[in-house]
């Protein structure tokens, strides 16, 4: 950006054209500045790129960590924005993170509801787009402030002030920062979620978050009853909100696979397995159950699987859901991080019950074991009551 250099640039186009002697180049390249993102894609596009260079620096030096802000709207995230960049100077390293939690509690047309995605599907793309609008609209106000201390300071004729001016026209850092947006367990199918995503992205998102839980048994990620899907239909997921990515030209855009199996003791459906050892075969040799010898064993309803070469009755309640073994969470936490890496997913979250750092941290340490370059999304939400857990 060289303000100097995009009126003269300006002024020959204008010169060239005798019917638009009224129009002044100066002005006209102070409402290019003013309206630096033609289109809300063009925001996602910008921020995936800035969200790229960022996690690049905490590979090189962990201090550089980024640091997210919950919002519910606009006006907040644009004061929250403003207000970053006149304490710190800048909004390097510092994104907003905008929660199913807090839609569903204060943006859901059904009033104030637990964070079990049953708020409007599009109230998520709404609320970013009413982000980027406020943050766009910070741009505009202190950029206008710029330029008439720099008419006050030509109609002074103060030299040495205009050059201040230009340079922190020509270095201005823009209020709109990437969004980790959270689309939650994607809302239905993999169609489902492909679609959401490609709303979320052509509102402004570079970074979708989406979790392992089923979509239609969701529950907040402190509650009990979770319930989890199959690696296979999560990764199908994962693909898609990669597919979404793709198809609007955010080549650069960020996933973060969240997964909740550590609360989570329950799954909906027995994975598809083909062989020994594989994804689906993994997924089921955490269900809890009892191993049979003959049919005479099965009782009318039963489901049997073949599980480590033998016959696996799992235990069933009477909800139809199948139930974990209680010893296998963290198993199955690690296996969760692992896969979604390796298939697609940029960032972890890993979901806990407590804000416990040494307990995530055996954890990352295990996944890392596999996967060396894995960086953590951690969760610091309200609903963890930090003040009761710490003391």
């Amino acid at each position: 950006m060289s303000y100097t250099k995009d009126i003269e640039a300006l002024s020959s186009v204008i010169g060239a054209n005798s019917t638009w002697k009224d129009i002044n180049p100066e002005s006209a390249v102070r409402m290019r500045l003013q309206n630096r993102f033609n289109t809300h894609l063009d925001i996602a596009k910008y921020n995936a790129k800035i969200m790229r260079e960022d996690m690049a620096a905490y590979d090189a030096d962990n201090s550089k960590y980024t640091q997210s802000l919950g919002c519910w709207h606009g006006f907040i995230g644009q004061q929250k924005m403003i207000s970053i960049k006149k304490y710190f100077g800048g909004t390097k390293r510092r994104y907003l993170y905008l929660s199913g939690w807090m839609v569903a509690a204060l943006r859901s047309e059904f009033g104030p509801l637990p964070d079990q995605s049953m708020h409007e599907k599009t109230a998520v793309a709404d609320l970013i787009r009413e982000l980027y609008t406020f943050l766009k609209q910070a741009d505009a106000w202190e950029l206008n402030h710029l330029f008439r201390a720099l008419d006050d300071a030509k109609d002074a004729g103060d030299a040495a002030k205009q050059k201040e001016i230009i340079e922190k026209i020509d270095n201005f850092e823009t209020h709109v920062v990437p969004i980790i947006a959270d689309i939650d367990a994607g809302f239905g199918n993999p169609e489902a979620t492909y679609l959401m995503a490609k709303q979320m992205i052509e509102a402004g998102a570079c970074c979708i978050q989406i979790e392992n839980q089923v979509s239609d048994e969701k529950q907040c990620g402190h509650q009990d009853g979770k319930v989890t899907v199959p690696h296979a239909d999560f990764l199908a997921k994962i693909n898609a909100v990669r597919y979404a990515f793709l198809e609007l030209g955010v080549d650069d855009g960020v996933i973060v696979a969240r997964t909740d199996s550590e609360g989570a003791g329950l799954t909906k459906q027995i994975a598809v397995t083909n062989e020994p050892g594989d994804l689906g075969d993994q997924y089921n040799s955490f269900l809890e159950g009892e191993y049979i010898e003959s049919a005479d064993e099965i009782n009318n309803g039963d489901v049997v699987i073949k599980s480590n070469g033998k016959l696996l009755k799992p235990t069933r309640l009477a909800s139809g859901l199948f139930q974990f073994r209680k010893d296998s969470n963290i198993d199955r936490v690690v296996l969760d991080c692992v896969t979604s890496l390796q298939n697609g997913a940029d960032l972890l979250w890993i979901e806990t019950p407590t804000p416990n750092v040494e307990h995530i941290k055996l954890m990352v340490d295990r996944i890392k074991e596999q996967e060396p370059n894995a960086k953590l999304v951690y969760n610091n939400s309200p609903s963890f009551n930090w003040t009761l857990n710490f003391r």
